[in-house]
């Protein structure tokens, strides 16, 4: 619950990023995303990449601890 909850929120605030990097780079005053359509693509895909990367984090955590417990247990 707490990945999905950080992984939309996070994918929205990178939306928002992304749009201030392309600002930037290709100095620009502002940017039309299309309407919603196009800003709810880009945010799912930043959504699903998060959480795709929090679930890699937790899924490394768990088999660290897991690791850790092992090592304690044998000496």
């Amino acid at each position: 619950m707490i990945r999905i909850t950080a992984a939309g929120i996070g994918g929205f605030i990178l939306v928002f990023i992304e749009a201030y990097i392309v600002l930037l780079l290709k100095s620009y005053q502002t940017i039309d995303f299309g309407g919603i359509g196009p800003f709810v693509s880009v945010w799912a895909m930043n959504f699903f990449l998060l959480f795709s990367i929090f679930t890699h984090l937790k899924l490394w955590y768990e088999e660290r601890e897991k690791a850790r417990g092992e090592v304690v247990q044998e000496k």
